[in-house]
């Protein structure tokens, strides 16, 4: 299996035989598939497996940066793996190690502490790579109640005795199980789910299975064999395959859309929501840039819904998505985008938002009232409202939040876009306004020099009539 990269690569522009560093990948990808790894292999420490939270947030591995492992018991309970990065941080000129991942079990007793320091060796393989074809190791007993519970070192040709007899033994009972076996994939569906109810491989499984178990183990040879044989489940491939961490994921969707020409709309949402997930802004954006010319009739709103999406937990990404989207798209975004981006008091986002023709709708009045419940943010409002008139002229909520908050000068902003203050006060009249009396005094007397210059203003003339 192919190491885990702290590092992007790609081919060289003059030379595309060679490769070319293309920067640090992010902490929180490889993370995610290092954890996809150790699921794969049912090494996930039983209590918990965390990323530090000081590499969220798109934060990108250190240049030159290694990794190393750690495990020990707990000071009062379980077994701890610890995961580290070390680099040499040339603006301090000293090195600097840091915490990346901590994991923990339940078991405390010895063998659960040879199953972490396993863990710990596969962490260390994941990274570093496996040079040579090891023995392997088997956990007999070890639950709980019994204490007598082992891990047992096997030599290769130890290994291969045992797997002998374990294909012998299957073979022996396939013919009694057959119709068992029909009835269990009945009932739980895809081969993976089937895996995870029966704990076993199907006796038979057909193309499309295997290329999800490719997906799964990240065998991309085996893959490329096999994909194109089951490209009538192209939609299910492609939301498996964005689901797959690291390099050999972004190879497997990028296979898919070469030679798949259409995804259902569903499918591919699934497939982009997959992607954020997994914290790889890479696979994001081509997803995303060739969401379009691959499925037919896409809803406008659709790179503004992502973006919203990615928003709950993956910020970083949902900002990315904004930077990347046409005017048009954005246009078409939900509103609550904004009042998503208002929540943070992001200015650089909001204004992208903004500038790229994004209406506040309903979510109008709640974005306003977050801009200006502090007055040291209610310049944020003033610049967006400066750059364009977001808000519906009819949406008085959206001036009653503002004068709630008593921002005068945003106020004065929704009237110069257009906004009614008589309609207003007439909406008014059934609400509670009271406690904003010298906002409301300052507004009328504001909107009554309006209504005066616009009075005093010369009718615009043509044809020799003037029209009053």
């Amino acid at each position: 299996m192919n190491v885990i990269e702290l590092e992007r690569w790609k081919p060289s522009e003059t030379d595309p035989r060679k490769l070319e560093y293309a920067g640090q990948r992010v902490a929180q990808e490889v993370f995610e598939e290092l954890k996809h790894r150790l699921t794969g292999m049912g090494y996930l420490p039983d209590e918990y497996f965390l990323m530090d939270t000081d590499w969220e947030n798109g934060r990108k591995i250190p240049k030159d940066a290694d990794i190393f492992c750690t495990t020990d018991y707990g000071g009062s309970e379980g077994v701890y793996l610890d995961v580290y990065l070390k680099w040499y941080d040339e603006e301090q000129k000293k090195p600097i190690t840091k915490s990346f991942i901590t994991g923990k079990t339940l078991g405390e007793n010895g063998n659960d502490l040879d199953r972490m320091f396993l863990i710990s060796s596969a962490i260390t393989k994941a990274f570093h790579g496996d040079h040579a074809t090891h023995a392997r190791y088997m956990l007999i007993g070890g639950v709980e109640e019994d204490m007598g519970g082992s891990v047992v070192h096997l030599s290769q040709q130890e290994q291969k005795v045992i797997i002998e007899a374990l294909v012998e033994q299957r073979e022996r009972q396939e013919n009694a199980m057959t119709q068992t076996e029909q009835l269990l994939r009945r009932m739980t569906g895809s081969v993976t789910e089937y895996i995870n109810t029966v704990g076993m491989r199907p006796l038979r499984m057909s193309d499309y299975d295997k290329a999800v178990l490719a997906i799964q183990d990240g065998e991309l040879s085996a893959f490329k064999e096999l994909y194109p044989k089951a490209l009538d489940h192209a939609d299910n491939l492609l939301t498996e395959a964005a689901g797959r961490p690291g390099a050999v994921g972004r190879k497997m969707t990028l296979l898919l859309l070469v030679d798949a020409e259409q995804f259902s709309e569903p499918a591919y949402r699934a497939a982009c929501q997959k992607a954020i997930g997994i914290n790889d802004p890479e696979k994001v954006s081509f997803l995303l840039e060739q969401a379009g010319s691959h499925v037919p009739e896409l809803s406008p709103s659709f790179h503004g819904e992502m973006a919203s999406h990615a928003y709950l937990d993956h910020r970083f990404i949902a900002k990315e998505i904004v930077k990347q989207c046409s005017e048009e798209q954005i246009a078409a975004a939900p509103p609550y985008l904004l009042e998503q981006f208002a929540m943070d008091k992001d200015f650089h986002t909001l204004s992208a938002l903004v500038e790229k023709g994004i209406s506040g709708g309903p979510s109008a009045a709640r974005a306003l009232h977050m801009l200006t419940c502090q007055k040291s943010d209610c310049w944020i409002a003033e610049e967006l409202l400066e750059k364009r008139m977001w808000v519906d002229v009819n949406d008085y909520a959206a001036l009653h939040a503002c004068i709630q908050n008593d921002a005068v000068d945003v106020c004065k902003l929704l009237l110069d876009g257009g906004m009614d203050f008589d309609g207003y006060r007439q909406w008014a009249e059934a609400r509670h306004c009271s406690g904003h009396e010298e906002t409301m005094q300052a507004l009328s007397d504001y909107w009554s020099e309006m209504q005066a210059e616009m009075e005093q203003a010369p009718a615009p003339e043509t044809g020799g009539m003037t029209f009053g």
